[in-house]
């Protein structure tokens, strides 16, 4: 099989071959260049590692460290690899790269040469079996013609008798010339025939063949262009392996058992004799009824010590209880651990098992601790159990020699009456009106925008309460809440107080499953279920239990398809101020909040929002309620219609009677009081109103 025996009538596939194979060239090229860019780089990025660790080393320890001799080896042989791969890359640029890209000029010649030669046989082989053949035939057609014609003038020449030796003279001439021509005729075909055969089983053969025989020994080139690619861009080379068996010999030479055996030595302490703790004998010096070490029960103690026993015995049993619960915990992940380190296929596999392992460790201590505090009420418990019981039944003793101080004299602590001030100076929580109008500013809860409706309904889905408020609501062990995150709305934050302290997890979503670091489920009410019924830890770490739901107050909450917003009536510090209308027909002013504002003031609306749900007054515009389902929230009205009561007594001034302004400063006046009242103190920005219209005071 060959190109000259099987390819005589494939001129079209041949070079569509060769373009195919000059683009997969040019494509390898493309591919070779690219390597040595990455090779470069990479020696680059590997120098510098080294070269920034070299910096960061520079302080030395005072201790000799097995890991850090053998991080020092993996660093020199690190940099070691990094002039290997930049030698490796400049050998492929002017070895495989730079042979590559002559073949590619010499693969244009060949192809160039094999179009220029088959277009000259072509031309030629046309010329002989067509364009001339072709004449020769035309002219054979008018010879036959003009004998034809000669003939004829001859016949009548000689049946009128006049000029018949110059007819026959013209038709002999004329039957020569296609004689000639014929002649010439039967050689021209016989010499296109042969040309034909030639063409077909010689020339165009010997032509296949070459380019064949081209393209073949190019093949062979670009084998050995590939394996020396492949030669030179190995990882296993003996250069490369030594280096990663060096790396591995400084690894192994890592001991856990004895890596701080020096730093031990050098940082060892000395022995100090701890100073028992005792009581100070200096404090009964100038007081000869008390003793040291002894529990006081007299007419003064024995009521007190009886609620501190009481207290002690609580405190003893919450504690050995949650004790119990927390070395639970520790069996529970030690037998986790111990199985997952069964199933750990490599070496690195044990990191996964780290942030377990710490977890143990501070679990551990959790539990020396709360042993501590065990050992520390049970000890206070003897203590105050013993002198109750010794005193069981007895009258408490009346304090002897105690004088009373003649001046001392018995007070209450009296509660000051401190007006409040309002912490948003320039947007009072309360609205003066008489009897409404429209309010200038205000703000808002900004609570999280879900498309799952049944979390939006759950008691304890506050929305985007801010994290201060949330900690207000958590009160008692166990209290918890979910809420929208501030600082990266659409992530949901579960809020909860557990060991005197506010906590706060973040509920992780991903694979469509919410979780904290256990079971998953497809809805957070879910999630909350679960770990509300089966009283399992949110972490194992934190150990904290979901007991007591805090409730929302649903008085205040509306859906924002509970109102349909009209005109825009103007523009406040925190948002936009709309009319709108309630599903009953009722008008109302709708105070939207910006989805841009900084995190502070958005803190400052939520506040102010809070303060107006305690107002209830005839000259007060009341709250109706909050929207929080999704962004932007509303803050929802009372309707004041009328427009500014400033700009309306600039434009009424001369029509106002002294009664009527008197009326307005009485209706001013009663809105202050009960903000007075309310222990809170208004500011220029306060507005009250008289009629339908508003103004500031």
């Amino acid at each position: 099989m060959g190109f000259g025996g099987d390819l005589k009538y494939s001129h079209d596939a041949l070079l569509k071959l060769q373009d195919w194979e000059l683009r997969l060239l040019e494509t390898v090229k493309k591919f070779m260049v690219m390597r040595v860019k990455s090779d470069k780089e990479y020696a680059s990025t590997l120098q510098n590692l080294c070269n920034q660790v070299d910096k960061e080393s520079a302080c030395q320890l005072d201790y000799i460290s097995n890991v850090s001799k053998s991080w020092l080896l993996v660093v020199q042989q690190t940099e070691q690899l990094s002039k290997i791969m930049k030698t490796h890359a400049e050998d492929l640029n002017s070895g495989p790269l730079h042979r590559l890209t002559m073949m590619i000029k010499d693969k244009q010649q060949v192809k160039k040469s094999f179009v220029g030669v088959h277009q000259q046989i072509e031309a030629e082989m046309y010329k002989v079996t067509k364009t001339e053949l072709e004449k020769l035939k035309s002219s054979y057609r008018q010879l036959i013609k003009e004998v034809n014609s000669a003939k004829e003038k001859y016949k009548e020449a000689v049946a009128k008798g006049k000029e018949t030796e110059k007819a026959k003279d013209r038709c002999e001439k004329a039957t020569m010339k296609l004689h000639m021509l014929h002649n010439q005729y039967v050689l021209a075909l016989k010499g296109a025939q042969l040309h034909q055969h030639q063409y077909y089983d010689t020339t165009l053969p010997l032509l296949l063949d070459s380019l064949q025989k081209m393209q073949e020994e190019m093949i062979k080139a670009l084998k050995g262009i590939l394996d020396e690619y492949s030669e030179i861009t190995s990882l296993v080379t003996e250069e490369i392996v030594n280096v990663h068996k060096e790396i591995q010999t400084s690894v192994e030479q890592i001991d856990p058992n004895s890596e701080y055996n020096d730093f031990i030595d050098t940082h060892r302490s000395s022995e100090v004799v701890e100073q028992e703790i005792e009581f100070d004998t200096s404090l009964l010096e100038e007081n000869e009824n008390l003793q040291a070490n002894e529990i006081m029960w007299n007419n003064l103690t024995a009521e007190s010590l009886q609620v501190m026993l009481k207290t002690v015995i609580e405190e003893l049993m919450q504690t050995q209880q949650t004790l119990l619960s927390k070395e639970e915990l520790v069996l529970e992940l030690e037998k986790k651990i111990e199985e997952s380190s069964k199933t750990c296929e490599k070496k690195s596999d044990i990191v996964l098992l780290l942030s377990q392992k710490q977890a143990l460790e501070e679990l551990k201590q959790t539990v020396q601790q709360l042993r501590c505090s065990e050992a520390k009420f049970a000890a206070q418990k003897e203590l105050l159990e013993q002198k109750v019981q010794e005193n069981d039944g007895k009258e408490p003793p009346p304090v002897v020699n105690y004088e009373e101080d003649a001046r001392s004299v018995t007070s209450m602590d009296k509660k000051d009456k401190v007006s409040r001030f309002d912490t948003i100076r320039h947007s009072i929580a309360g609205i003066i009106r008489s009897p409404k109008s429209m309010l200038g500013s205000s703000s808002f809860f900004d609570v999280i925008s879900t498309t799952e409706k049944p979390l939006a309904d759950q008691d304890w889905y506050h929305g985007a309460i801010p994290r201060i408020e949330a900690q207000e609501l958590l009160k008692q062990q166990g209290d918890f809440l979910v809420r929208e995150s501030h600082g990266k709305p659409g992530e949901y934050v579960l809020s909860v107080f557990s060991d005197g302290q506010r906590r706060h997890f973040i509920i992780q979503y991903a694979d469509n499953q919410y979780r904290f670091e256990g079971t998953g489920f497809p809805t957070i009410p879910q999630l909350i279920e679960h770990h509300y019924t089966t009283k399992q830890v949110i972490t194992k770490k934190s150990g904290v239990v979901l007991l007591n739901p805090v409730v929302k107050d649903k008085k205040w909450v509306l859906n924002h398809e509970d109102v349909t917003l009209g005109e825009l009536l103007g523009k406040g510090n925190f948002g936009e101020v709309y009319k709108g209308t309630l599903k009953d027909k009722t008008p109302v002013a709708v105070k939207t909040c910006k989805e841009d504002l900084p995190q502070e003031l958005k803190i400052k609306f939520l506040s102010e929002a809070r303060i107006l749900k305690q107002y209830d007054h005839p000259n007060i515009v009341k709250l109706i309620g909050v929207c929080t389902q999704r962004q932007p929230i509303y803050i929802v009205m009372e309707l004041v219609p009328g427009g500014d009561f400033l700009s309306f007594l600039r434009k009424k001034k001369d029509e106002l009677k002294t009664k009527q302004l008197v009326k307005f400063s009485l209706d001013a006046a009663s809105g202050m009081a009960y903000l007075e009242s309310k222990n809170c103190i208004h500011s220029p920005a306060v507005k009250f109103y008289h009629g339908e219209y508003a103004c500031d005071v």
